[in-house]
């Protein structure tokens, strides 16, 4: 019975998985997501597993048969390949949910041309994505196999899914791409969002350096038309360019609230927009100045700045000048346009959107750039709106030709599944592993369609480590959400991340005799950076955290001042470190939740295309568990806020935070409710509070509503087990 032929008559699985959302006795019964997974392993895996005598004899078929790549192969003895994957075989790791399966060989499996027949399991993603970061470094396979075969690593979904294969895109996640105000620009920008969508991974651009609708237009009699345009012809790139169907085009835009177009940039997301100017498919985001948060407190008028004339007058592109720091002198500037709007309307209109859509995110700009110990500016953000990093502007002639390079961003991911790391026999050595891996990425990644991207790679060698699974791992030591010992907990795991990402990449700058350009200048080399680490400690205080983290080791001020010399000395190889992703089917591959924030559902639905819904069980779910996982619906968006700024203290970048809010909020939850509907002065309240606790972006805004479909499944959060 081949995968394209399988009759649903004669497989059980989905039956039995879809029986998790029909309570018995009051209880969920969990046992029927083990029924499925064994069903799915004997129904569908088994007999569609292409078998091989040895692993040489796979990997040699592979090669043949241009499944597999044969460079990184033939790095490595066939001995020690035989012994790392005899290694992983003794690990003896098994799928612990029916959906972690079902993902895995649904979009991860390396299948025959025809899509008929799986070429390998779990064991053999694993041993080429070890082989294929190392490089070469047999000791370094071996750790990679460790640490991702027991799932303290994950790579990101295109680094995990094409590592070693023949046909495949590039290992990059996502990109970062800006336009600056004039024609060549644009068409180099429309360029780049069908390159970069073709080769795979998220596009996010700015338009805030794009002179606004009725600007003058240099030797036509004529006026711009602003961003508007921009948006759709954007929105088409990335329709079209959609890896032969196989994903929607993905795309994200970004304007400046003090750009004159805001009110019609929001628009455009709207249900009832004009069909000339409504954008269906591509994401919105704002940044978000200081000044703008000053001006909606205060209820004040605010001004709108001409690109145009700020780039005239400034002698740089808009989204490079401090707009908190100038809006005095741009007022008072009388070359410079002006268009004032309430800011509390804006306020309101972003509000509304978000109820309506999701969208837009915010990204506190001043907030990034304050916590920035790289020389620049960061401007913007990408798709998921965790990636900030600094960029410069291009020069380009009329030939599209670069005058002037600029520096642009790709996103090289992995994430820490916290429940697994926190086991390690070597926490330090874990991330070591983990940054070398990423670094691998950044190293070998050469985006030649778009110079832009490929020189601020290859000038900042950043990554981005995150996690995942914090929710199930607070669940699973009986400790509340959002509570003072879960936040102490993130603290001290991310102060973790933070210091030994920075031991690795100071031992890559020591290795190489090599630093990320513009180290010197950095904070990292003037030693600023540290101070506070040495000023203050950030060792656990509360005995219940202290006892979570008592067979790891916790650096104090002094081991951070050793650390601070030893990176004035040597250096830094990467530009940035750490980035809180989102993360998808990774999660569940993971059996784990996803990211940092809480669980939705006691049972999660999932629509698949083809096989209806999906359920997945909160991860350890039991009667012990229970009582620790409470939906994201109903828990006080602070609380995420709180656990977010615990870990953005030594975050380098930024994390992807979503708000979760239902339709009619439960009662009680926030203080300031009289009535239950959600209204737009509830998400301005918590965009606001998360602005002061210091969170650089939020995500989207998800919106239970009083008729969604997930109520369906959402009468099992009243179940016992």
């Amino acid at each position: 019975m081949s995968l394209k032929t399988l009759d649903l008559n004669q497989i059980s699985y989905f039956k039995l998985n879809n029986e998790l959302n029909r309570p018995v006795d009051g209880q969920i019964p969990l046992n029927k997501d083990q029924e499925a997974l064994a069903a799915f392993l004997a129904e569908n895996v088994a007999p569609n597993t292409k078998s091989f005598p040895s692993i040489t004899a796979k990997i040699n078929w592979l090669m043949a048969n241009d499944y597999l790549e044969t460079a990184f192969i033939k790095q490595y003895p066939a001995a020690f390949i035989e012994k790392l994957a005899a290694w992983l075989d003794t690990q003896n790791f098994h799928f612990k949910s029916f959906m972690a399966a079902y993902k895995f060989y649904n979009q991860y499996a390396l299948k025959t041309n025809d899509g008929t027949t799986y070429l390998e399991n779990f064991n053999d993603r694993v041993l080429f994505n070890a082989l294929y970061f190392a490089d070469g470094n047999q000791q370094l396979a071996e750790q990679l196999a460790d640490e991702m075969i027991h799932q303290r690593y994950q790579p990101a979904t295109p680094s995990f899914l094409n590592a070693g294969r023949k046909r495949r895109g590039e290992f990059v996640s996502c990109f970062l791409i800006q336009i600056t105000d004039d024609m060549n620009s644009i068409g180099r920008g429309i360029n780049s969002a069908l390159q970069l969508s073709r080769i795979g991974g998220g596009v996010g651009i700015t338009l805030s350096n794009l002179r606004e609708a009725g600007a003058p237009i240099k030797g036509i009699s004529g006026a711009s038309s602003g961003v508007l345009p921009v948006m759709k012809l954007l929105e088409d790139s990335f329709s079209y360019s959609n890896q032969l169907g196989q994903r929607q085009g993905a795309g994200a835009v970004y304007l400046n609230v003090f750009h004159p177009d805001i009110i019609s940039f929001l628009s455009a997301k709207k249900e009832n927009a004009d069909e000339k100017i409504r954008v269906k498919t591509l994401s919105l985001g704002v940044i978000v100045p200081d000044k703008y948060y000053e001006l909606v407190r205060e209820n004040k008028k605010m001004a709108l700045f001409s690109p145009y004339d700020v780039e005239r007058v400034y002698g740089q592109p808009f989204s490079y000048l401090d707009i908190t720091k100038e809006y005095d002198h741009l007022l008072a500037n009388p070359e410079i346009r002006k268009y004032y709007i309430e800011a509390r309307e804006l306020e309101n209109e972003i509000s509304k959107l978000q109820q309506e859509s999701g969208y837009p995110y915010i990204l506190n700009i001043d907030s990034a750039n304050r916590s920035n110990p790289i020389p620049g500016k960061i401007i913007m953000s990408n798709l998921c709106s965790e990636i900030l990093q600094v960029q410069t502007p291009a020069e380009l002639d009329d030939g599209q030709n670069y005058l002037k390079m600029g520096r642009d961003v790709s996103c090289n991911l992995g994430s820490t599944n916290i429940l697994n790391l926190m086991k390690s026999p070597d926490f330090g050595q874990s991330i070591s592993t983990m940054v070398r891996a990423l670094t691998f990425i950044s190293d070998q990644s050469d985006i030649v369609a778009v110079p832009t991207v490929a020189y601020g790679n290859k000038k900042s060698h950043a990554i981005g480590l995150g996690a995942m699974g914090l929710h199930t791992y607070l669940a699973n030591n009986e400790i509340e959400y959002g509570s003072p010992e879960a936040l102490e907990f993130t603290s001290t795991y991310f102060m973790l991340l933070n210091y030994w990402t920075l031991v690795a990449s100071n031992q890559i700058a020591r290795e190489r005799q090599e630093s990320f350009a513009g180290f010197a200048d950095s904070d990292y080399a003037t030693g600023k950076y540290f101070q506070r680490y040495q000023e203050t400690s950030y060792q656990p205080k509360l005995k219940i955290v202290q006892n979570l983290f008592k067979d790891i080791f916790i650096p104090g001020p002094t081991d951070w001042a050793e650390l601070s010399r030893a990176v004035q000395k040597d250096g830094l190889y990467n530009q940035n470190r750490l980035a809180v992703a989102p993360t998808g089917s990774i999660s569940y591959i993971n059996d784990t939740s996803a990211s940092i924030h809480p669980i939705t559902r006691l049972i999660e639905e999932r629509t698949e295309k083809k096989n209806g819904k999906l359920y997945f069980p909160a991860p350890l779910l039991s009667n012990r568990t229970l009582p620790y996982y409470k939906s994201a619906y109903d828990t006080d968006m602070r609380k995420v806020i709180d656990t977010y700024a615990a870990a953005q203290v030594h975050v380098d970048q930024g994390m992807s935070l979503t708000l979760f809010l239902r339709a009619t909020l439960p009662a009680g939850l926030y203080e300031w409710k009289k009535e239950p509907e959600q209204t737009t002065r509830d998400l301005s309240i918590l965009r606001n509070y998360a602005y002061y606790q210091g969170i650089k972006s939020i995500y989207y805004v998800r919106t239970f509503t009083d008729n969604s479909q997930e109520i369906g499944s959402n009468d099992c959060e009243s179940c016992t087990i």
